[in-house]
């Protein structure tokens, strides 16, 4: 929290917006194509010395070089390794019923991250990769895991693992009801909110790259390609909503519960919006 008070103070968030004129041309009414490369072209333009397919890599990207180098350096052996041990393990482990993850998932649940989260025609929502796990689980009798971290994060992390380097392909919004999640999580992301009256795009587009004290703030294109994360902050692994809702903390908004509808929607469009993107999770973020 001190660390975007800090911010606040230094950019003047809660005051004067010295990025507004950017802002009507990336909320601008249009299709979600559209939105795609209004996205694209903003972060090319704020980082043009920035490969497309290294915004995957978070804050470094687009931070100091030695913080990049930090990074790699932590990559060689990544704290995370054994909670991916543990991920690999209980996917291929039976439930009681014989039966395993791979039961539920198209291809065996192998290299299928890319294409989560999805909205469900049949069921009328966003449909996310933690979500399927747990309704695998339950399907299978056995009970839920609790959300955010822990097995959930472990087998997410797994199953991302088998998707490394494939491209994220979010399907595009066609129908009314995509469409409205797809309009909901675009609103979500860039809607003020909480005591400090910031939205995500915020801090993660207009001023992504800037400075948080000793944190680069990374840049949403890109974003979810790395989650499930271990966080040094956290000391293991974390999901995507598990992110969500400590970031509508820290701006002082009371968060809505992990897989509640605005935050499928959320990520939904933040998942969108990095179409094209190399899938490398679980990966290591300060």
């Amino acid at each position: 929290m001190k660390k975007l008070l800090s911010l606040v103070a230094a950019v003047g968030i809660l005051g004067g917006m010295p990025y507004a004129s950017a802002q009507p041309d990336l909320m601008a009414t249009g299709t979600p194509h559209q939105d795609l490369q209004r996205f694209r072209a903003y972060f090319k333009h704020r980082f043009p010395h920035v490969p497309f397919a290294d915004f995957a890599n978070g804050a470094y990207a687009v931070g100091p070089k030695d913080k990049r180098e930090q990074w790699e350096a932590v990559m060689e052996f990544p704290p995370y390794d054994y909670q991916l041990e543990q991920g690999k393990k209980l996917f291929h482990t039976a439930f009681k019923n014989g039966k395993t993850y791979a039961s539920c998932f198209p291809h065996g649940g192998i290299g299928i991250r890319q294409n989560y989260p999805y909205f469900d025609a049949k069921r009328g929502e966003v449909v996310t990769l933690e979500m399927r796990i747990n309704e695998c689980r339950v399907k299978n009798g056995e009970k839920a895991y609790k959300w955010g971290t822990g097995p959930i994060a472990e087998v997410s992390a797994y199953m991302a693992y088998t998707s490394r380097g494939k491209k994220l392909a979010v399907k595009t919004p066609s129908s009314p009801a995509a469409l409205a999640a797809y309009e909901r999580g675009k609103e979500f992301f860039y809607a003020k909110r909480g005591q400090l009256n910031m939205s995500c795009a915020d801090c993660h587009v207009y001023h992504s790259g800037d400075r948080a004290r000793a944190n680069t703030l990374s840049a949403t294109l890109g974003h979810p390609t790395g989650f499930p994360v271990y966080r040094a902050k956290w000391g293991h692994l974390g999901t995507l909503e598990k992110r969500f809702k400590g970031c509508n903390k820290q701006v002082r908004f009371k968060p809505f519960n992990e897989q509640s509808v605005q935050y499928r929607d959320l990520e939904y469009f933040v998942t969108y919006m990095s179409t094209g993107q190399p899938v490398n999770a679980p990966s290591y973020r300060e």
